[in-house]
């Protein structure tokens, strides 16, 4: 669907130079051309001029003289050398030559039919003659199969079977004569069209494809093809050989007089199809050329292989279809590219309408109602001119295309598009207007900028050269009346329009973006060299962008209105030939996109395919927040924001185009030619949100359900809109079962429950209003979707309609069997208790009446209450059951003590009995669970509660609450002998979870025996209290036999837990000294095991090679050669995690383990000094009794004997001594070594990587403090006075 267009002119003057040949020098951008002339002498002067570009004047590169060759130029082949010097000479002439694509050979064919094959440097490879009767080497086989000889003739017989053929074979009377060569693209193979000399029999030559190899050895010889031409062209994908054949007249192809083909060999010389040469197009009037008025020059194939030019002579002069024209003197060199004429028309009145040109037709396709796959369209428009146009252009606000010839004619067509489905024509072409531009010459581009206001008003723009200078030239047309023009001069020649607003706008060669604001006053420039850039027109122009590169494809978008933004801000997209999608406003430019293949703009959405073969979906509102990203740099490349852009895979190569907003499509076109029409998401989203905002939701409802869209989108886009208008859509969307396809999708979305409810509600309520008969199955899905769903309120409507419309209840029940399960349905009938719904549902659900009726049956049978709890129960619905249970009467009250227990309902029974005299069992009952679940305190207080006040004591005991249980105890008058003996029980408890201060509080309190109480407190390590005790009760012997001994029995237990841990601190220091000398050692020598890295357990990688594992092989290297399972449960997880933090001797995480161990050495030695403030923060309440060991021990052993002294002087000095060497270990081990600056290297760099991912354990375990300041905390520094 894509046009050829001209993109750029430029025009040498060679100053009367006859050009014969052309070269381009694609490492340096140059053009050369070759001119001979003879002068009376039969010499022949050859230049090669240095065309130059817009910016330099040609100049002769270089010059040299031959001889006259009659018959053939005496350039035939063109290649820039370094330098211009004689290599030899080729007798009698040359008359063709071709270098190879590589510039590795060179074919030449001589005057005597000679074909020489040389290198580059002119070394000869071969030579032969090129008549010849052989095929080639790949000459077929041929069996008889199919062929006349072997078929059935009837009456004639084999004989007139055999009977050659008399078919002459001759040339075109246009034919050259001349030789051509032409080279495959990969340079494997070339062939060479050459005519066959005269035979003896007869004078009549023909022209014979011949295919070569590399080494000059003949391949393949085409099969004889009458009025086959001169012209030759090897398309460089390899595929086909292309050249032109006559029909109509003696020696020519059989056909029509006038016929003209192109046709196609394969490489083994078989023809392979062609296609027709409008000649009635090309006939031209004058002096006579050819006896067709025309006739073909050359044909050439595109780098890509997409286009074959054509160069024909006519009679007035060249006509060029291709690349490149040379007129007399003066070389012109034209830029071609691709462009597809499509209609920007916006909704509602967007057709999608595509333009390509076919000749002098166009053909032309609206996208919006039709797509119709090339080379076929909807309509056809004749155009009035014998040439082919140059351009066209669409209106954006009218259904108008414009045409435009190079001459400077234009034409406007009024289409009258229809927009909807429906019989009739597509498109109904009628010419509006047409006319030429006064002065306008070499015409490129045409943009009917506006086309408005007034029904019959369009303005043309359209852009022209002299080649000195660019000119766009504006024209008014009201009617079929033109206004006078305006001309106005563009800062830079080559340049182009730019799509988008109703201004014209233009783009340099180099991607820079002007802007011109039309006068309203007519203005005529007349195009002259004194045009500078101080003329008042060019200063109209005014730079408003830059895409840093030219870009054939261009578009300016408004952005939306932006309340930091005081001006609307347009925003200029552009994808250049590298592939890059530029954006840029003013100074600021973004690159969107690297791999872009194509764009356009629909929707709000700049959508471009890649070379990914994806499309993707930018809002046009992201715009300004990238290029504000991009503020002042150079070149941004797109940021995070694609990942939030939408993106569809598309097929491979497939490019845009059209986008049809009001279809919501996109049409695509593959590489093979055919077209597909896709609806992305974000097209359609687009629409449904604008027919939500304005009140069509029948529109976007059926738009959704089309394109599988969630209908939820018709209440998340706007909700409080769509509850305002929920009576709207309830008329629009009328259907039945299109109201329950849409609380259906409703029910399954990603919505609150609650919200659910709410919109499924108010619908329910308005079908309800509207008529409840008709709706009753849409009004029975909203109750259904809910969550939960509310199977109840269904059956109860149901029950509400069943004596009114028995007819519309059976249908309704059908329906909510359909959507609600059939056993559900039949137990929630059966939860209402009533057994007529309940045989309506089993029965319309075709359940088998033996598993149903029997249960009726016996239920039916029961009393109101005791049947309702065996309906409950049999439901599971255990607390209804037994609140009917105990509404069944008092004869039922064991039972439902049983029920109670079985199913564990206390707090629903309490609530029922509660104020009745059935209260204090339930209590008792539950006391008793409570007691079995050895929730002791909570037992208490519901046995309280039931006043049994012995079960709550024994609950007390339970619990350790002695304070509660001595004063049930006093309250119910237990005896003595009980209180003591109790006393004991409970002191005995106490001790067995260490509370020594609770249980001597009681042995005093409630056992009155104060020996077993000191000992409980000495236990306890609370001397203090100990001493006092034996104070108050006069008690001084307890001091020798308790006190004492247990004072010194504690200072024996200090000491040795000093010992233990002196003995493990001096264990791991000398592990870690040793660990860290091997790191420095042998740092390869890691010390690593696989299963203890948590993040390799599903590695699955196992060798049975026996090597030591190395810093760089050790995710590879297993102990055995059974690959392990890569899934772990739950359990092994932790198990696995558990080994890893052991601290396994050999493992990598083994010093990290010491460190730990070193800190909980640390806290330990703090407890033990009976400090409060741990090494990592303040200590946990409950752990602050177990801190005063060695504080609370110190000053006693002062106090007692002699013994006791001496062994407190020496625990404080070990004390003392074991902190000062736990302190210098610490500082040791936390302590980082300085390390030196190593050479940089290619080890050493992976060395520091591999230190990087390791993360070193003195960073990862912090280093606990030791509080050594004030020595108060627990030292008695009297100690050291009588020491």
């Amino acid at each position: 669907m894509r046009n050829l267009t001209l993109r750029a002119v430029s025009a040498a003057d060679l100053r009367n130079a006859s050009v014969v040949a052309t070269a381009v020098d694609v490492d340096e951008n140059v053009v050369y051309a070759a001119s001979e002339q003879q002068d009376p002498d039969g010499n022949v002067h050859v230049e090669i001029w240095n065309v130059g570009d817009d910016k330099t004047q040609p100049t002769v590169f270089a010059m040299f003289s031959a001889v006259f060759s009659p018959g053939a130029p005496q350039v035939v082949s063109f290649r820039v050398l370094p330098e211009v010097e004689v290599e030899g000479t080729v007798e009698p002439c040359i008359s063709a030559a071709s270098w190879s694509p590589d510039e590795s050979l060179l074919a030449v064919v001589t005057g005597d039919d000679k074909l020489i094959l040389m290198t580059a440097t002119f070394d000869v490879l071969s030579e032969a003659p090129i008549h010849t009767i052989e095929f080639g080497d790949d000459a077929p086989i041929n069996v008889g199969w199919g062929s006349k000889q072997t078929q059935f003739h009837g009456s004639l017989g084999k004989a007139a079977a055999q009977a050659p053929a008399q078919t002459l074979v001759g040339s075109s009377p246009d034919d050259d004569s001349a030789p051509r060569i032409s080279w495959r693209g990969d340079g494997a193979f070339f062939v060479v069209s050459s005519l066959s000399p005269p035979s003896p029999t007869s004078s009549v030559r023909r022209r014979t494809l011949r295919v070569y190899d590399r080494d000059g050895k003949l391949q393949s010889t085409s099969e004889a093809v009458p009025g086959l031409e001169h012209t030759l062209g090897w398309r460089p994908s390899g595929n086909l050989i292309a050249g032109t054949q006559r029909f109509g007249y003696e020696g020519g192809g059989a056909g029509t007089e006038g016929r003209h083909d192109v046709v196609f060999f394969e490489r083994n010389g078989l023809r392979h199809g062609e296609f027709g040469i409008r000649a009635v197009d090309l006939a031209g009037k004058g002096k006579e050329v050819s006896k067709w008025g025309y006739r073909i020059r050359e044909l050439s194939w595109s780098s890509d292989s997409s286009v074959l030019a054509i160069w024909i002579e006519r009679d007035e002069g060249d006509f060029n279809s291709g690349l490149w024209a040379i007129i007399t003197a003066t070389y012109i060199q034209r830029t071609y590219s691709w462009d597809t004429f499509t209609s920007p028309s916006t909704p509602p009145i967007d057709t999608g309408a595509v333009a390509v040109f076919d000749g002098t037709k166009i053909l032309l396709t609206p996208f919006r109602i039709q797509n119709v796959p090339p080379p076929m369209s909807s309509a056809q428009i004749p155009l009035s001119s014998h040439r082919s146009p140059i351009h066209a252009s669409f209106s954006a606000a009218s259904d108008t295309l414009a045409v435009l010839w190079e001459s400077g004619f234009v034409e406007l067509w009024a289409l009258r598009t229809r927009l909807h489905g429906g019989r009739g024509k597509a498109v109904d072409p009628a010419r509006a207007w047409s006319g030429s531009l006064e002065g306008v010459k070499n015409a490129r581009e045409i943009r009917l900028v506006c086309s408005g206001g007034q029904r019959d008003s369009s303005t043309i723009s359209v852009l022209w050269t002299d080649y000195r200078k660019d000119y766009v030239t504006s024209l008014q047309i009201e009617g079929t009346t033109a206004k006078e023009s305006t001309t106005t001069a563009l800062p830079s020649v080559n340049s182009r329009f730019v799509g988008g607003g109703r201004d014209v706008t233009c783009q340099g060669p180099s991607g820079e973006i002007h802007q011109c604001k039309l006068t309203t006053s007519p203005t005529t420039f007349a195009p002259s060299d004194a045009m500078t850039t101080d003329d008042p027109a060019q200063q109209l122009f005014l730079p408003v962008a830059n895409l840093h590169e030219f870009c054939v494809q261009s578009q300016g978008v408004p952005l939306p209105p932006s309340p930091d933004a005081a001006d609307p801000q347009t925003v200029y997209i552009g994808l250049g030939s590298s592939g890059k999608l530029h954006i840029s406003s003013g100074e600021t430019h973004h690159v969107l996109a690297t791999n872009a293949t194509s764009f356009t703009v629909a929707s709000g959405y700049i959508i471009y395919t890649t070379t990914a073969h994806d499309a993707r979906f930018v809002p046009v509102a992201s715009l300004r927040g990238l290029l504000a990203a991009s503020q002042g740099a150079d070149d941004a490349k797109p940021g995070d924001a694609q990942a939030e852009w939408e993106t569809r895979r598309v097929e491979r190569g497939a490019r845009i185009v059209v986008a049809v907003p009001s279809a919501m499509a996109l049409v695509l076109q593959m590489p093979r030619g055919n077209l597909e029409t896709i609806n992305p998401r974000p097209l359609v989203m687009e629409v449904v949100k604008q027919d939500i905002d304005a009140g069509e939701y029948r529109k976007a409802f059926f738009a959704c359900r089309k394109h599988r869209i969630d209908l939820n989108v018709l209440v998340e886009h706007d909700e409080a809109g769509f509850l305002e208008r929920i009576s709207s859509f309830v008329e629009q969307i009328s259907e039945v079962d299109h109201i329950n396809l849409f609380l259906s999708n409703l029910g399954r979305g990603s919505q609150p429950a609650e919200n659910i409810a709410r919109l499924c509600d108010a619908v329910r309520v308005e079908l309800e209003r509207k008529d409840l008969k008709r709706y009753v199955n849409s009004i029975l899905t909203a109750y259904v979707v809910k969550s939960p769903p509310e199977h109840e309120a269904g059956l109860s409507l149901l029950l509400r309609l069943r004596e009114s419309d028995p007819e519309v209840v059976e249908d309704a029940v059908k329906y909510i069997i359909f959507l609600v399960d059939a056993d559900r349905l039949f137990d929630t009938a059966l939860g209402m208790y009533d057994f007529s719904l309940v045989l309506m549902i089993a029965q319309h659900a075709q359940k088998d009446p033996r598993e149903y009726l029997p249960f009726l049956r016996e239920l039916r049978a029961l009393e109101k209450y005791y049947q309702r709890f065996k309906i409950d129960d049999h439901l599971k619905r255990y607390e209804s059951a037994l609140r009917n249970l105990g509404l069944a009467g008092a004869e039922r009250f064991e039972e439902a003590m049983a029920y109670i227990e079985l199913h564990a309902l206390y707090d629903a029974a309490l609530k029922i009995w509660r104020g009745t005299d059935r209260y204090n069992p339930v209590l008792v009952l539950y006391g008793d669970w409570l007691f079995e679940r050895r929730e002791f305190r909570q037992a208490a207080s519901v046995f309280l509660e039931a006043q049994n006040f012995s079960k709550a004591m024994v609950a007390h005991e339970k619990a350790l609450e002695w304070q509660e249980l001595f004063y049930l105890a006093s309250h119910t008058g237990m005896s003595e002998e009980e209180m003591i003996a109790t006393g004991y029980r409970v002191a005995e408890d106490l001790t067995s979870k260490k509370r020594h201060s609770e249980a001597a509080r009681v042995l005093l309190d409630y056992a009155k025996d104060i020996r077993e109480a000191i000992i409980a407190y000495v236990q306890g390590n609370h001397f203090s209290e100990a001493r006092r005790i034996i104070a108050l009760q006069r008690k001084p012997e307890l001091m020798e036999d308790v006190v004492h001994p247990a004072a010194l029995e504690s200072c024996n237990q200090i000491t040795e837990d000093i010992n233990e841990c002196l003995d493990q601190l001096r264990k791991q220091l000398n592990r870690i000294r040793e660990l860290r000398i091997r790191k420095v050692q042998e740092p390869g020598e890691i010390l690593f095991s696989l299963s203890q890295d948590v993040a390799l357990h599903n590695v699955d990688v196992m060798t049975d090679v026996s090597m030591a594992p190395t810093a760089f092989t050790r995710y590879t290297v297993a102990p055995t050669t059974t690959s392990r399972s890569s899934r772990r449960t739950s359990r092994s997880k932790r198990k696995m995690e558990r080994k890893v933090g052991s601290g396994r001797k050999g493992t990598v995480d083994e010093e990290e383990y010491l460190l730990k161990s070193l800190t909980k050495l640390a806290a330990r030695f703090v407890t033990i000094q009976g400090m409060i403030i741990h090494a990592f923060g303040e200590v946990s309440t409950s752990t602050r009794d177990d801190l005063d060991e060695a504080r609370n021990l110190l000053p006693h052993l002062l106090q007692f004997t002699p013994d006791h002294r001496k062994e407190g002087v020496g625990m404080q000095k070990h004390l003392a001594d074991f902190g000062n060497e736990l302190q210098s270990s610490l500082n040791e081990v936390w302590t980082k070594p300085e390390e030196e600056t190593p050479i940089d290297s290619w080890a050493t760099r992976m060395e520091q990587l591999e230190k990087d991912r390791r993360a070193n354990p003195v960073d990862k375990v912090p280093k606990p403090e030791l509080s050594s300041g004030n020595k108060q905390r627990w030292q008695m520094n009297l100690f050291d006075v009588v020491s």
